[in-house]
């Protein structure tokens, strides 16, 4: 999910993003709380969890040179169903939906990447979906291993076993039976 405007053309428009530093476990959106801000990972990792009943639930994780936001909730204004959080110390740029609007309604390239990346994430959300459905927790881990091998190599496990919607123990046991 990497941008793929040209970079001259996304450079016109660094002008609208603020640079920020943060360190890891910052919270950069909680849930119920309006998105002001849409962010892209410079360095970093973010991953987008919702409680449930006092239990983290884990949705996805984002790397270097991906965007990241409570997306409803930026282009609606409406509360967040999730928060956002820093795993790892990250280097992002935000930019506020009045920059990002003007951005998207000046540059017809950009809008494009946009929506490009956003149905790209739409497949893999519907593909994450199906696969919680359909397969067994040992065939979640292994389509895991195969499609997005970054998470097992940056992701605490106790956040990869709330990702594939089992325990850490039986994570723990899934790996150990190859």
């Amino acid at each position: 999910m990497k941008a793929v405007a040209p970079l001259s053309e996304w450079r016109k428009y660094r002008h609208l993003f603020e640079r920020l530093e943060i360190p890891a476990k910052t919270i950069l959106l909680r849930e119920g709380q309006i998105a002001h801000y849409t962010y892209f990972l410079e360095k970093g990792c973010v991953r987008i969890w919702f409680n449930d009943s006092g239990k983290e639930v884990t949705l996805n994780f984002f790397f270097d040179g991906e965007g990241v936001s409570s997306i409803e909730s930026f282009r609606t204004q409406t509360p967040s169903a999730y928060y956002l959080e820093s795993l790892e110390p990250c280097i992002i740029h935000r930019i506020t939906k009045a920059d990002f609007n003007f951005m998207l309604n000046d540059s017809p390239g950009i809008k494009r990447n946009i929506e490009e990346v956003t149905f790209e994430t739409l497949f893999l959300y519907q593909q994450l979906f199906l696969s919680r459905i359909k397969n067994s927790p040992e065939e979640r881990y292994w389509e895991l291993v195969a499609k997005r091998p970054e998470i097992l190599q940056r992701i605490p496990q106790h956040y990869i076993a709330s990702y594939l919607g089992i325990t850490a123990v039986s994570l723990s046991r899934i790996k150990n039976k190859r």
